[in-house]
């Protein structure tokens, strides 16, 4: 077994819940801007994409060095071990990003970091030609920031938000990341009742199934990395393995989702069908000033519209005001909404209890909780 250095990036904000995460299966790590890093060997490369609800993205970081030249990019890239990760055919494209650094040009980095691995592969399996690349995939990026060039190989393909149950999807959808992050931020337990009233096509009452069972998100999905040679059949099959039997399918939910257009609940329904919770989860059409329950401690989770559109914002204020008027009843309930909306509260009607900043793709947003009341303590 190899031992890696092991990157799973992050949405802004997101970092302390991702490193919690890679705590929680067992992996010591630092926490930067954007990445979490920490060790393991190939079954570290498999757990952590089936199981980070969170992350982005998990790739293994080959090399880190300062360039200030692109002579120096050439020389220290080729200097290190592609061998160990790139077989003879391998297929890799090479993307980039810079950010307050000399080497400012990415098409450039990226042409030199490509023409670098080749001549490092050249070396090693004595060719003088080009290589026809028609084996594995393998995405390599060169990230420079302040002159550092760190250079990692993606694992997992497609990001880690496609859980693979995402049928259809409206025209703002939620990542199913920050709707796992969202969830991970309340004080829900999978034995409370958890509702959501904007649910869209469904991506937030889903991701609290998934966590209130303890499926793994990745466990429906194949990772590029499941078809390189120097991760055996064995290291996947295991960690599938470790999380079926870590799923708790038995565990009894209570998780709705309402929304006030039928054709977003439909959708709902087929991605719950997807997901493997078809009666698991209700959905209905509604308004959110008709919501009304009997129960009781339980958890809402919202995401409604922000109003960023010209014309929407008169509506989206009143829609608040009407949330409001019927949510702060519900005393018993935390309540947790994502806008970015600054006079949210306002329109609501109440300061939240905390706020948190976090990024929906590009658009700064707050999370505002309500705390409920705390249930009784059970006599015994």
């Amino acid at each position: 077994m190899g031992n890696y250095q092991i990157i799973a990036t992050s949405a802004m904000g997101l970092e302390a819940l991702v490193a919690k995460e890679v705590r929680d299966l067992g992996y010591e790590c630092e926490v930067e801007n954007g990445k979490i890093t920490f060790s393991g060997d190939e079954s570290a490369i498999a757990r952590s994409n089936l199981w980070l609800r969170t992350a982005d993205r998990i790739k293994i970081k080959v090399g880190e060095f300062k360039a200030y030249t692109f002579d120096e990019l050439f020389e220290k890239t080729k200097a290190l071990p592609w061998e160990k990760y790139l077989p003879e055919n391998a297929e890799f494209p090479v993307i980039g990003k810079s950010v307050k650094s000399k080497l400012f040009s990415v098409s450039d980095c990226q042409a030199i970091v490509k023409k670098a691995v080749v001549e490092r592969m050249k070396i090693h399996y004595k060719r003088n030609s080009w290589f026809e690349e028609n084996g594995a995939f393998f995405r390599i990026e060169v990230a420079l920031l302040k002159d550092v060039a760190t250079i990692t190989i993606d694992t997992s393909g497609q990001g880690l938000h496609k859980r693979g149950y995402r049928a259809e999807q409206g025209e703002a959808p939620l990542k199913e990341t920050l709707a796992a992050a969202l969830i991970m931020l309340t004080n829900w337990k999978p034995d409370r009742p958890f509702i959501d009233p904007f649910c869209g096509s469904g991506t937030i009452p889903i991701e609290a199934a998934l966590i209130g069972q303890n499926i793994a998100p990745g466990f429906n999905r194949e990772f590029v990395s499941e078809s390189w040679d120097w991760i055996s059949k064995k290291v996947w099959e295991e960690a599938r393995e470790e999380a079926e039997s870590l799923a708790n399918y038995d565990q009894p939910l209570q998780i709705m989702g309402s929304d006030i257009d039928h054709r977003m609940v439909k959708m709902a329904q087929e991605n719950s069908f997807e997901a493997g919770f078809a009666d698991m989860i209700q959905f209905k059409q509604m308004q959110v000033k008709d919501f009304t329950t009997n129960l009781e401690y339980g958890v809402i989770v919202g995401n409604p519209p922000y109003g960023e559109r010209i014309g929407e914002k008169t509506a989206v204020e009143r829609m608040y005001k009407d949330m409001g008027e019927v949510l702060n009843k519900f005393d018993t309930w935390s309540i947790y909404i994502l806008t970015s909306n600054e006079d949210f509260e306002k329109f609501y009607g109440k300061p939240a209890t905390k706020k948190r900043k976090l990024f929906n793709g590009s658009i700064r947003t707050d999370l505002y909780q309500y705390w409920g009341k705390r249930p009784p303590r059970q006599q015994d």
